[in-house]
């Protein structure tokens, strides 16, 4: 059993290649403060799942042990050809194959001080299947507290992040995936009725869709704008406060969608593809604001300075009451027009506020979901177009417990990421079809 941190440079991998034989090397991935303990026969049971699926690597659900001695089962998830984050939760104990792991080891490109399980794994599924073993087969007591949602754009962590990126970056090339900085202009035209729409979906925010409508409304602009408002059949009294607004501001477009199901990828297509959307289209959130009325103004001539298809912002971590909380603003600085839309592949969001060329958002479609809906739409207008980056707070994104991603659980968070790491798959195999293609053109 050799120990190593999931954030490891390369000299902590040489201990695995020195324990190497032609078996299997078992990895103890778990933190200071936290006790791993196998079940009878754990790691004969993963070698037999190796064996019969040929795996390069084998990882395993487990046990938390509580203060009490009480046991919770803590399930992980499936990996994916797209679960290129670099978070993906192997639990704490790994069963690799010690020829994969020497092939992985080989096909390495560089050396880290941060970054080297990362890249080691990402290279090992190039050697074979990365099998998770969905049986409890260890225990783990006084686990820690799970990392923050935000850690990754910690600005501390900034070489951490440059390392990552490196490795994911890598792997993209090896495996045909990877794609050249967009150089094209994108035509603005067609005909539209406003030059910029808000587009806000909403379902039961009586608390907050009115702040949210005032902030798009109160914009000061040098075009004319309008606000659409998809409210998904609110129960609350969300239907009647924007009644309210409509009543005095023309400006207001309130869509009420003639069938339920829909989530709010699905309310983003109905406003994008309504006579009402203007050039482009631009994200607000029903419980969160615009930072300034300079906001929507600052995005247009973002598009135009750019000539790019879609324009992200940056946003600020706030309270209910609009005070700045840790760790305040989100830049996502690991953006860079030279590789932005590959290390997108690497991390779980683009930032905010998202804004869309409409024809081009009309063309791709949001899935119909409520979770990821934008993720997919940007990974997939950043694979053929340019993006557009303005990395001062454009926004303020309110954090309280009626959030859609509050105190989520642990088969939530599951859910979530499994969905995610799977558009990142499809979007993966599009890439690699996309470069096949070019290649046998040329």
């Amino acid at each position: 059993m050799i120990s190593i941190d999931l954030i490891c440079g390369s000299d902590a991998l040489r201990g695995l290649a020195c324990r190497m034989d032609d078996g299997y090397v078992a990895v103890d991935l778990s933190a200071a403060g936290e006790k791993l303990e196998l079940m009878p026969d754990a790691l004969r049971r993963m070698e037999q799942v190796a064996r019969m699926t040929g795996a390069a690597m084998v990882y395993a659900d487990y046990y938390d042990v509580a203060a009490d001695g009480s046991l919770s089962l803590h399930p992980l998830i499936d990996c994916q050809e797209g679960a290129l984050r670099d978070d993906f939760d192997f639990g704490k104990l790994l069963l690799i194959d010690a020829r994969a792991l020497e092939s992985a080891l080989g096909d390495m490109v560089r050396s880290y001080r941060y970054a080297a399980f990362y890249a080691l794994r990402l290279a090992l599924s190039r050697q074979g299947a990365v099998v998770r073993l969905n049986e409890p087969v260890y225990k783990v007591e006084s686990a820690k507290e799970g990392a923050s949602q935000f850690d990754y754009v910690d600005p501390r962590n900034r070489e951490v992040q440059i390392e990552m990126e490196q490795a994911c970056t890598d792997h993209l090339k090896a495996v045909g995936a990877y794609i050249e900085p967009v150089v094209a202009n994108e035509d603005f035209y067609g005909d539209y009725p406003v030059e910029a729409s808000v587009v806000i979906p909403v379902k039961n925010r009586r608390n907050t869709i009115v702040d949210a409508i005032e902030s798009a409304l109160s914009q000061v602009t040098a075009f004319r704008f309008n606000v659409i408002v998809v409210d998904n059949r609110s129960t609350d009294g969300t239907t009647e406060a924007i009644r309210e607004i409509t009543a005095r501001d023309s400006r207001l477009c309130h869509i009420m969608p003639e069938v339920s199901g829909l989530g709010i990828g699905g309310c983003w297509n109905l406003a994008v593809n309504s006579a009402y959307c203007g050039r482009f289209a631009v994200q607000l959130d029903s419980d969160d604001l615009y930072s300034s009325p300079d906001t929507l103004q600052c995005i247009v001539d973002k598009f135009y300075a750019d000539r790019c298809a879609m324009v992200v912002g940056s946003y600020t971590l706030t309270d209910f009451d609009r005070n700045v909380i840790a760790p305040g603003l989100i830049s996502h600085a690991e953006w860079t027009d030279d590789n932005g839309r590959n290390n997108a592949l690497r991390i779980n969001g683009f930032g905010a506020p998202r804004a869309f060329l409409t024809g081009i958002a009309r063309k791709v479609l949001f899935p119909n979901t409520s979770y990821g809906e934008d993720y997919a739409m940007c990974l997939a207008v950043s694979r053929n177009h340019r993006v557009g980056r303005i990395f001062d707070s454009l926004y303020l994104c309110r954090r309280w417990s009626g959030n859609s991603d509050a105190a989520l659980s642990l088969e939530a968070v599951n859910r979530n990421n499994f969905y995610k790491d799977r558009l990142r798959t499809w979007e993966l195999l599009e890439r690699i079809r996309l470069n096949r293609q070019r290649d046998e053109k040329k």
